[in-house]
């Protein structure tokens, strides 16, 4: 037979014991009955049966046995957060750099029994292993740099490969070849000839006259020559001589997706005639703007109501062309508000002012030129690549203007921005690489 508990402590104790064989209901009166006997009952507890004692830590050995001096290599003194000066954790270039001696190791053997297992992986020689990586990083490049979280080898390769990263901002897939400085189509989609486009005039910007003397365009070797020579020079005076920092953290479009806006505000509404009420309905308005980017320069933009799961899929060339301003009831006549229009960035070096707004141009501006919603009209809009997140890079155009110009007066004007939002980047897989 068990003493019934008389004090606090015995009835903790009794119901710590009544809880671990599930008698809960038991348990739960005599914690009642001891918090009510002593409200502190449960630091009694502690001290009886986890006394601070228990918890010292056992004297470690000398971590240096053979007494030899600190100066003399030793692992003891090489562990990763005593690599700093001062006990301070090391910086991720020291990190990387303790991997460069690691390699891919093999999965553990699934019993101390079993033989062990083989790295196929690892076995491969560095020059194979690198153009796997090259060819991963081609494909696609959030996939390549999600390499980085399998091993520390990895990580390294990854995150030093310039040769790889090289490639990737350079190249027409991802990088930089992609991108267009200057407007290559019209607003409807076409490409500009050569021969009838004018580039720009020297003298009053933007302005022409017959006085001017007129600059064609570069040609497609041309645009290349001077796309590399002011790459490398970005890359020694921006980017501290980084490919990888070049890409991540210069202003540059994606084609395998959308920018979406979504706005919602408030407005006041109006009281019926015909019902009796204190105070006036509010609505609650939402609409989205989406925005799709070509490589060939042209580019889509649709205000609509319709939610992004009902729309993205459906912002192809074949569908603007098939729905443009029809009455069509198909899913895809979203499409026949959607406006078709162009694209360029602004160079790092550009001294060329917007004819809109006036003001110089900054690298990572956008412009974007679209057909208005009446054939009188063209938009303008102006905006500015960001980052949203503390990783993402590139993944947001906030606006910095947005003007409606009339082709028969040559007059600009200027909407306002008070209820629109920024958009943000979205992946469509659908999309593929932006043809």
């Amino acid at each position: 037979m068990f003493r019934e508990p008389s004090t606090a402590l015995e009835h903790y104790e009794r119901a710590v014991e009544k809880e671990t064989t599930g008698q809960l209901g038991d348990s739960i009166k005599h914690y009642r009955k001891a918090f009510k006997l002593d409200d502190g009952v449960h630091e009694a507890y502690k001290r009886k049966h986890f006394p601070p004692s228990a918890f010292v830590k056992p004297k470690t050995a000398n971590p240096n046995p053979s007494n030899a001096s600190v100066t003399v290599p030793n692992t003891a003194h090489h562990s990763l957060h005593d690599s700093v000066g001062g006990g301070l954790p090391p910086t991720l270039k020291q990190l990387v750099a303790e991997f460069s001696s690691l390699r891919i190791e093999p999965p553990p053997p699934a019993t101390d029994a079993s033989p062990p297992e083989r790295s196929r992986f690892g076995e491969l020689p560095e020059e194979i292993l690198s153009q796997i990586l090259l060819e991963l990083a081609i494909q696609d490049v959030a996939s390549f740099a999600r390499l980085a979280l399998v091993c520390k080898r990895l990580a390294f390769l990854v995150l030093t490969e310039e040769a790889i990263w090289k490639r990737v901002a350079t190249g027409e897939e991802v990088g930089f070849a992609a991108m267009h400085y200057d407007f290559i189509c019209d607003i409807e989609g076409f490409p500009l000839e050569v021969n009838n486009e004018i580039a720009r005039y020297l003298g009053d910007n933007n302005n022409p006259s017959s006085d001017l003397p007129m600059v064609l365009p570069p040609t497609p070797e041309e645009r290349q020559l001077a796309f590399s020579a002011l790459t490398e020079k970005l890359l020694h005076t921006t980017y501290a001589s980084s490919w990888r920092q070049l890409f991540r953290l210069r202003p540059r479009l994606r084609y395998n997706g959308c920018y979406i806006s979504t706005v919602n505000y408030t407005r006041p509404g109006a009281n019926s005639t015909n019902t009796l009420s204190w105070g006036a309905p509010v609505h609650v308005v939402t609409y989205y703007r989406y925005l799709r980017f070509f490589r060939d320069g042209s580019a889509i933009s649709l205000l609509t109501t319709s939610e992004p799961a009902d729309v993205v899929h459906h912002l192809t060339k074949a569908n603007l062309h098939d729905h443009h301003r029809s009455d069509s009831m198909l899913p895809s006549a979203v499409m026949k508000d959607a406006l078709r229009g162009r694209w360029r960035l602004s160079g790092p070096f550009s001294s060329v002012k917007d004819p809109a707004s006036g003001e110089p141009e900054f690298e990572g501006d956008v412009h974007v030129e679209t057909e208005g919603v009446v054939p009188k009209y063209n938009y303008r809009l102006l905006l500015a690549l960001s980052h949203a997140g503390k990783a993402a890079r590139n993944n947001k155009l906030a606006w910095k203007g947005f003007w409606s110009y009339n082709k028969l007066t040559d007059d600009w004007g200027e909407f306002g921005l008070k209820n629109d939002r920024a958009f943000y980047w979205s992946r469509v897989r659908s999309f593929g690489t932006g043809y």
